[in-house]
């Protein structure tokens, strides 16, 4: 997948809220620092993401966009 973002950072997945149009996954970061990122279920979904994945965090303007290898 390509993104144009430069800013990211390595992430656990430790939690994951959803609804039938939202989800909310919550990250660990390896900085003294935690993150989150709201996205589609349907995202969410395509992602296949789970508590315990580590994702790529890239940071773009006022969005994170979770990235999985």
């Amino acid at each position: 997948m390509k993104y144009g973002a430069r800013n990211n950072v390595t992430a656990k997945v430790v939690a994951i809220t959803s609804d039938k149009v939202m989800s909310l996954v919550k990250f660990e970061v390896t900085v003294p620092a935690k993150m989150a990122s709201v996205l589609t279920t349907e995202s969410l979904q395509e992602l296949d993401l789970k508590v315990g994945d580590t994702v790529q965090l890239i940071v773009k303007a006022i969005h994170v966009l979770p990235v999985k290898a």
